[in-house]
């Protein structure tokens, strides 16, 4: 039986909240929500050429989760490998003044309010999974773009 495999293109900024949340929602559904077989893309490799990470996104349906309207990993995304199958821009979620917050970065700062917009991302992310075509898997293998096969 063929494994499904779903790719997570999380944003890589780090200088505001919104970067933080991403992140962290995303390895939220990678290590306790999965649904198929997850994997999270490098953004700042995806970017500088890795040609895995690029040939992933062209084969598996791939998610980009920005953490604000700057949609870095979603436009890579589209730069290098083709559309995406679903996009979150975490500031629609928790709103810019959040999204944009400077002052609160770093996982050591984070309230129990940060961690409740972590579980609100997560759930949009898994949402998304749940929405992809059945159709995006039909007849897709690839050898050779770094998941494990």
């Amino acid at each position: 039986m063929e494994v499904l495999k779903v790719g997570i293109l999380s944003c890589s900024g780090e200088a505001c909240l919104g970067g933080t949340i991403s992140r962290l929602a995303t390895r939220k559904v990678l290590e306790e929500m999965k649904m198929v077989e997850t994997v999270t893309l490098c953004l700042p490799l995806y970017n500088a050429g890795g040609t895995e990470e690029r040939n992933f996104a062209k084969v598996f349906p791939t998610i980009s989760v920005d953490g604000c309207d700057k949609l870095c990993a979603k436009r890579s995304t589209e730069k290098y490998s083709g559309s995406v199958s679903g996009s979150i821009d975490v500031s629609r979620i928790i709103g810019n003044e959040h999204a944009l917050n400077t002052r609160i970065i770093r996982n050591k700062d984070l309230k129990e309010e940060h961690y409740q917009m972590v579980d609100k991302v997560a759930g949009e992310i898994v949402k998304a999974i749940s929405n992809l075509n059945p159709d995006s898997y039909s007849g897709k293998t690839f050898r050779g773009c770094g998941c494990g096969d």
